[in-house]
C-alpha cells in the first residue's frame, strides 16, 4: 500500500496533530452556517493564517452532511511539475497529520479507462500543496470518506468538466475545487483583478478566466461548466486577500470562496389558506413594526394564532410589496432560498415598510391604505446568450423576472415590472439603469439569470 506522505505540515499548517486539529475547530466554530449544503465548493489554498479562515467558512457549510458524504472528488492546480493533461495519484492513501484518507481507486481506475488525457504520475502530487492544504478540513467536518485526488495540469475546461461529470455522483458525493486568485500584486490592484474572477465565477462564465486571475482556472473553469450545465449557480462566501489577514499591503495574494448549492427548480403549490396566512403573517410583522420598531418573530406569531393552517416550512425566497394609492411604496425581497419562506415573508415585510431606502417609513396613518403583495420565486436559472440582441431574444414578457449583474452593480425586475415596459428592449435599458449602469451598456461579462414568480 503506497501512502503521499504531507509535504507542507510544519509550513502551511501546524505538524503536530493536536495543534492543527484545534486550529481547524476554532476557525469552524467561529462560522454560522444557513441554506443547504453545498453540491461543490471553491476555497482557497496558501497557509492557513492567510486564507484558512475563508476556506472555514465554505467547509462549515459541508459539516451538516457528515454522516452522508462519503466520496470528496478533489481538484487543484499544479504548481511543481508541468505534465499535460490531469494527474491521478498512484499513492492508495493520502495521509495528514490528523491520519490518513484513502484513495478511491475504483473512480481513478474507471476516469483512467475512460479519459486518455489523465494519467497516473506521482510527481505532481509529491509536493503539490493546492490538494494538501484542504485535507485538514475534509478530515475535520467529514466521517469515513474517500478521496479522489486530481492535478490539473496543462489541460482544457472541457476536459476537467468531462471528468466532474463522470465523478459527479449523488448527494453522496461532493466536489472541491482548490484555487487562490491573483498573485503578488498591490492590494488596490489586486481586488479589482479579484473582482473581476469573482464576476467570471459567479457569472459562470469561464472563458473571462486565466492564470493571471485565479491559479486554478482551468479546474474552476471546468466545474463553472458543469455548474451552467445544470443551472447550479454559485453563491459568494467570501473574497479577501493577504493583505486583510496576515501580510502586508505591497505584494498580496487574493482569495475567495463560492459555495454550489443543487436546488429543487419545482415551485412548490400553495393553498389559497396558506397564501392568506401568508399575507396576514407580512401585515403583522408591519405592525409589529410600528408597535416595537422591530420585525416580528414568527414563532411567537404563530403561537398566539389558531394553527389550523399550516404554513409552508421549505426555504423559499420572497419579495414583499407594498403600493399606496396604486402608487409603489416600498419593495424589499431576496433572490434566492436561504431561510423558511413564513421568516423571509415577514422580514421582507419589515423591511419594504421601514427599510426601502427610496421611501421614508411606513406610519401608522397609513397602514389602513396600504396595499401588500407577496411574489415567491423559483430559483434563479443562468440565461447564456451570445450578444445583447440574442438575450433580447430569448426573453418572456409577462414572465420572467431578471436578474443582472455586472461587477458590484445588480439590480432585479419582477415579472410585474413587464406592465410598465411591455418591450424588452425598453425592459432591459430600464433594468442596466436599475442595476446603476447606463441603459446603452454592455460588457461581454454581463450576468443575467431569471425566475418567475408566484404572486398574489
Amino acid at each position: 500500500m503506497l501512502t503521499r506522505e504531507p509535504a507542507v505540515d510544519g509550513t502551511f499548517y501546524p505538524s503536530d496533530p493536536i495543534v492543527l486539529r484545534q486550529q481547524v475547530a476554532e476557525m469552524l466554530d467561529k462560522v454560522t452556517t444557513q441554506g443547504s449544503p453545498p453540491k461543490a465548493i471553491i476555497v482557497p489554498h496558501a497557509g492557513y493564517i492567510y486564507s484558512g479562515e475563508l476556506a472555514a467558512q465554505a467547509y462549515a457549510a459541508v459539516q451538516a452532511e457528515r454522516d452522508k458524504i462519503r466520496t470528496v472528488v478533489l481538484l487543484g492546480p499544479a504548481h511543481r511539475v508541468y505534465f499535460r493533461g490531469i494527474a491521478a495519484p498512484a499513492a492508495d492513501a493520502f495521509k495528514t497529520p490528523l491520519g490518513s484518507i484513502p484513495v478511491d481507486q475504483n473512480a481513478i481506475e474507471g476516469i483512467l479507462e475512460k479519459f486518455p488525457f489523465v494519467q497516473r504520475l506521482p510527481q505532481p502530487h509529491r509536493d503539490e500543496h493546492s490538494l494538501e492544504v484542504q485535507l485538514p478540513f475534509l478530515q475535520q467536518v467529514l466521517d469515513n470518506f474517500h478521496l479522489i485526488p486530481l492535478v490539473v495540469g496543462d489541460a482544457t475546461p472541457d476536459q476537467v468538466d468531462k471528468v466532474i461529470d463522470y465523478l459527479w455522483g449523488d448527494e453522496r458525493t461532493l466536489i472541491v475545487i482548490s484555487s487562490d486568485l491573483s498573485h503578488f500584486h498591490d492590494y488596490a490592484t489586486a481586488q479589482s483583478m479579484d473582482e473581476q474572477a469573482a464576476s467570471a465565477i459567479e457569472g459562470l462564465q469561464p472563458q473571462v478566466l486565466n492564470g493571471q486571475l485565479a491559479c486554478g482556472f482551468l479546474p474552476v473553469s471546468g466545474l463553472l461548466l458543469a455548474a451552467r450545465r445544470r443551472k447550479i449557480n454559485p453563491d459568494r462566501v467570501g473574497l479577501c486577500n493577504s493583505g486583510d489577514t496576515a501580510g502586508d499591503k505591497d505584494r498580496v495574494v487574493g482569495y475567495g470562496a463560492w459555495l454550489f448549492q443543487q436546488q429543487d427548480t419545482q415551485q412548490q403549490s400553495m393553498s389559497d389558506e396558506q397564501k392568506e396566512s401568508l399575507k396576514k403573517l407580512a401585515l403583522a410583522s408591519i405592525k409589529c413594526g410600528l408597535e416595537t420598531g422591530n420585525p416580528l418573530s414568527v414563532d411567537d406569531y404563530f403561537k398566539e394564532i389558531d394553527g389550523d393552517v399550516k404554513l409552508p416550512d421549505y426555504q423559499g425566497a420572497a419579495f414583499v410589496t407594498l403600493k399606496k394609492n396604486d402608487q409603489l411604496r416600498g419593495c424589499i425581497g431576496s433572490l434566492a432560498a436561504y431561510r423558511p419562506l413564513k421568516e423571509d415573508v415577514a422580514e421582507n415585510a419589515f423591511a419594504a415598510a421601514f427599510r426601502d431606502p427610496r421611501f421614508s417609513a411606513v406610519t401608522e396613518t397609513e397602514i389602513d391604505d396600504i396595499e401588500l403583495s407577496i411574489s415567491v420565486l423559483t430559483p434563479p436559472e443562468m440565461i447564456v446568450f451570445t450578444s445583447e440582441q440574442d438575450l433580447i431574444a430569448q426573453l418572456r414578457p409577462g414572465v420572467d423576472g431578471l436578474i443582472m449583474t455586472e461587477g458590484g452593480n445588480r439590480g432585479t425586475f419582477l415579472p410585474s415590472v413587464w406592465e410598465n415596459y411591455p418591450q424588452p428592449e425598453s425592459f432591459l435599458s430600464h433594468l442596466k439603469l436599475k442595476a446603476g449602469l447606463p441603459a446603452g451598456y454592455w460588457s461581454g461579462t454581463i450576468k443575467v439569470e431569471r425566475y418567475e414568480t408566484v404572486s398574489w
